[in-house]
């Protein structure tokens, strides 16, 4: 960063009475060779090719030894980031504003300008051009009014949009999101800038780099969620004026393949409830309520004793799609619980020890225990990573289709599932059952 534009961000407010200079010419914007007074003039292909170019600032100044007029380096800034002509041009304004103050109140790019940047900042090493001093606002001799004010860090700035979503997000959404901030301020410590450098020093080329690394490190799903969580924090730094645009939304999503957890056979899901019987029957009748009432598994991790009304057949809980989710208690179910009358009612359902207890754990932490709980049920019968807990969902709706499907046509067999399921709407039941292939056709052979 040249000491220009270090001096350029120490201008803000009005100016009056400044005495001229004759040793350079008055800053100009150049606005890809057409007159934006005309814009609307313009064709869109000459619109389009005016602002594929860039845009910026320029001014020429007196060299000393010859005394010639020399055209100083273009001041582009984050200018060419703006991609409408009237947001670029305001951009450009403000900036030919201020390098005119700059050149008014003695600025010259053939000397060190020391007295003119301690005038703004105070003492600094002009080596360190990411230095910015926080200083109140002061009226300045001549009257310039001048703001000084301090860049945000990357850090700061991150931690800022992390505090603003702390209280927009889930408990355990936030947690996940967190982590994927944390984890690129770790990586950005690494890498060319650091998490300590000025916030307009992230680049689109930064983020895709580490986004290329999240790749290159586990799946291209991680990869994508790790870009739209970035994307989601920089946009509210945006929304605050800390950032001036998101780039990166202009960053691709790349196609990646849903990870699902296969069916279980008759033998297998036979097998492995007959396992838990006499193995853990905490765990059995947390998988009978992914089975019978065909919950996802952090859904029955969030059940509490007062979740369950059995007088009403109906049981409530927090749903990823909605703030609380009303389904029917199957009399399967009810004729295998034990008896909640002399229980907390705050009490979680699923504890490691106990039907009915206090858990002090995070969400994620207590659906890990039980997936890690299951993972020693897997190993036992020599199932792979396409088996899981989710795995009872998916062989439960199946199973159903398979018997509605009997007796029913396919669109009143989709409605029937709709309502156990849970489902918003009904293509998203078809896409589900598409990805588990619950419709198989039957068995064709005789056609062939």
């Amino acid at each position: 960063m040249s000491k220009l534009l270090l001096l350029l961000r120490a201008v803000h407010d009005t100016v009056h009475d400044l005495p001229m200079k004759t040793n350079y010419s008055e800053p100009k914007i150049f606005t890809g060779k057409v007159d934006v007074s005309k814009w609307n003039k313009l064709s869109k292909q000459e619109q389009n090719e005016a602002i594929s170019k860039d845009w910026y600032v320029y001014y020429s100044f007196r060299n000393p030894e010859t005394g010639k007029l020399v055209r100083q380096t273009n001041i582009k800034y984050e200018a060419n980031r703006y991609k409408t002509a009237k947001d670029r041009f305001e951009y450009l304004k403000n900036i030919q504003f201020k390098v005119s103050i700059l050149l008014k109140k003695g600025y010259n790019p053939f000397l060190d300008n020391a007295e003119l940047t301690n005038k703004y900042f105070g003492k600094v090493n002009p080596v360190n051009t990411n230095i910015e001093v926080i200083t109140e606002k002061e009226i300045i001799p001549e009257q310039v009014s001048v703001v000084v004010k301090k860049e945000l860090t990357i850090r700061e700035a991150f931690e800022f949009g992390l505090k603003n979503k702390i209280n927009v997000l889930g408990k355990a959404s936030y947690s996940n999101y967190q982590g994927r901030i944390k984890r690129f301020l770790a990586w950005l410590d690494n890498y060319e800038i650091t998490s300590s450098s000025g916030i307009s020093t992230l680049s689109k080329k930064t983020l895709n780099e580490y986004l290329n690394f999240i790749l290159e490190t586990s799946r291209a799903t991680n990869r994508n969620n790790t870009r739209a969580d970035l994307s989601s924090l920089v946009q509210v730094l945006v929304d605050n004026e800390l950032m001036s645009t998101n780039f990166v939304k202009s960053i691709s999503i790349l196609k990646a393949t849903p990870e699902r957890n296969k069916t279980y056979s008759v033998k297998q899901e036979s097998d492995i409830l007959n396992y838990l019987k006499v193995n853990d029957p905490i765990l059995l009748l947390y998988t009978q309520f992914i089975i019978y009432n065909l919950l996802r598994p952090i859904e029955v991790n969030r059940l509490k004793i007062d979740d369950l009304d059995l007088e009403g057949k109906k049981l409530f809980v927090k749903a990823k799609n909605k703030a609380v989710k009303v389904k029917i208690i199957p009399q399967k179910i009810i004729d295998l619980l034990p008896d909640f009358s002399q229980m907390n009612k705050n009490h979680y359902l699923f504890t490691p020890t106990k039907f009915g207890g206090e858990w002090e754990a995070e969400e994620n932490n207590r659906r890990d225990y039980f997936s890690k709980k299951f993972k020693v049920v897997k190993d036992h019968f020599g199932l792979n990573d396409d088996y899981g807990l989710y795995s009872f969902r998916h062989t439960s709706i199946t199973n159903l289709y398979k018997e509605f499907i009997k007796t029913l046509t396919p669109n009143e067999t989709k409605s029937k599932l709709m309502e156990i399921t849970g489902h918003q709407t009904m293509q998203a039941l078809e896409k589900y059952l598409r990805d588990i292939d619950a419709a198989l056709p039957e068995d064709y052979s005789h056609l062939l």
